[in-house]
């Protein structure tokens, strides 16, 4: 090999070496993004949400109050179960105004990819609406279908399917959506 080569090749390594840093927000962070372990629902690393001991924080939010409702197939309806974990997502809303949300809607990955956005979108605005009925200001929230773009768990059987028919409420700071 030439020195030209040689050498590009050896910078083109560096660069890509340069390019994992796993702690570069945090000593392990790299390590629960790739597993997804410490991460909430909605993807956002829990470390980042508060303390999730404190009835204030988005953390406690995700964990004790719950911010995921599950769905029957093709189905955007609230189911009994979700409509409490809703409701209790509503009042802690209504006690945190300065918080805001953004409500995610996921399928699982049977049927097209066009199908599952507008069934996700359809889960996200039930969600929505839920909310909105139960005193949340809609200008402090938002929806976003994902469809079959981000499941929770990937296999081909009912276990997954399950987990990944889903709405996430994403909690942030901030005065309106």
């Amino acid at each position: 090999m030439g020195k030209i080569t040689t050498s590009l090749l050896l910078i083109g390594a560096l660069a890509v070496s340069a390019c994992n840093n796993p702690n570069k927000y945090g000593k392990g962070a790299g390590a629960a993004g790739m597993n997804g372990a410490g991460m909430g629902a909605g993807g956002i690393g829990v470390g980042g949400l508060g303390d999730p001991n404190d009835p204030n924080s988005p953390a406690y939010f995700a964990q004790t109050i719950g911010d995921k409702v599950l769905f029957m197939v093709d189905q955007s309806t609230i189911s009994p179960e979700a409509r409490g974990i809703l409701t209790s997502q509503a009042n802690w809303l209504n006690q945190h105004p300065g918080y805001t949300a953004i409500i995610e809607g996921h399928a699982d990955e049977q049927g097209t990819r066009e199908y599952n956005l507008a069934l996700g979108a359809r889960r996200a605005t039930a969600v929505q609406e839920f909310l909105i009925a139960n005193g949340v200001a809609g200008n402090r929230l938002r929806t976003v279908s994902y469809g079959k773009e981000r499941p929770l768990a990937v296999c081909s059987d009912e276990q997954c399917y399950s987990q990944n028919r889903r709405a996430v409420t994403v909690i942030s700071a901030g005065a309106g959506v």
